[in-house]
């Protein structure tokens, strides 16, 4: 089969033929559709975060997949072949780039009939990260306000839509026509972060969502209500900070979780979430897909099809 694979740290992703993965006793052979690139791919692909991702060459790059189930494990209950399955893969196995993939069935959960592969493949990190943020770690009320920054990205165009279901009052940041497709997602106000400065312009917030880090992680302190939070997605934040401005601040280390992703899956079919989609290539023009994610400028997931 044809895969994506890394052969080192900062080492150019080819495609190449391998061998179909061989499943085990808990595992599912999934025909992979498409896949969806995240932020941490580029990130493995340095090297940056080999303290906490180690990788073992040759790798396959991807976590985040749709496709149909192709096998299944012997002691796999629930789940048989054809059924159309989504999943998010731990980062150090890798695997989504490729024809197939073998995915421990814990981490499935079902992509309804009117949900196209490409939409499901962008959903599993940037939705669930965004569940993890603002759900389970900043426990968002009715009511409250919360800051997202990089609002027209992956994980910000799914954090604008949960915050408005749970009742919250949204304001993004975002540039160009990002602008638009944050207001677009139901963000109640959106500041241009190339013209306008947010520091300036708000305070008292309950939750800042910092999808970026620097210099606006360290503005976004001064935003916060006295006991609000800041959740960072790129680095620990300073604590020194925190305990300056009187709030608490955390890391979102999210990790593959397939109870959250059922979970994610659902609220999105209820809801009516729209996964924002940067391009759709397909497994051919595979660089120029790592080069868009790269560049930071993607509104939205960049995807690849298997066809």
């Amino acid at each position: 089969m044809k895969a994506v694979r890394l052969d080192g740290y900062n080492e150019v992703p080819v495609i190449r033929d391998i061998a179909v993965p061989e499943i085990g006793p808990d595992d599912v052979l999934v025909r992979v559709h498409a896949s969806a690139l995240n932020p941490l791919d580029v990130k493995l692909q340095s090297g940056v975060l080999h303290d906490y991702f180690p990788l073992e060459f040759g790798y396959t790059l991807g976590s985040d997949l749709a496709g149909t189930i192709e096998a299944v494990g012997t002691d796999v209950t629930g789940w048989s072949n054809g059924d159309k399955v989504v999943a998010r893969l731990d980062p150090v196995s890798g695997g989504a780039f490729g024809a197939f993939a073998c995915i421990p069935a814990k981490h499935l959960a079902t992509v309804p009939d009117s949900m196209s592969f490409e939409t499901a493949a962008g959903i599993p990190t940037a939705a669930g990260t965004a569940w993890q943020a603002l759900l389970e770690m900043g426990d968002l009320q009715v009511g409250q306000t919360v800051l997202i920054h990089a609002g027209a990205g992956g994980v910000g165009s799914f954090a604008i839509q949960l915050a408005r279901a749970l009742g919250a009052r949204v304001i993004a940041t975002a540039s160009g026509n990002g602008v638009e497709i944050a207001r677009t997602l139901g963000a109640d106000q959106v500041i241009d972060y190339r013209s306008d400065d947010f520091a300036e312009m708000l305070s008292d917030v309950d939750l800042v969502l910092d999808t970026v880090g620097g210099e606006t992680q360290q503005k976004s302190f001064g935003v916060l209500r006295s006991g609000g939070k800041l959740l960072s997605l790129v680095a620990p934040p300073d604590e020194a900070l925190a305990s300056a401005h009187n709030v608490t601040a955390s890391f979102v280390f999210h990790m593959s979780d397939g109870v959250r992703l059922r979970s994610v899956m659902s609220s999105i079919g209820t809801n009516g979430f729209k996964t924002l989609i940067d391009q759709v290539v397909p497994l051919d023009d595979f660089a120029n897909a790592f080069a868009r994610q790269a560049s930071g400028r993607a509104r939205g997931k960049v995807l690849v099809t298997m066809n």
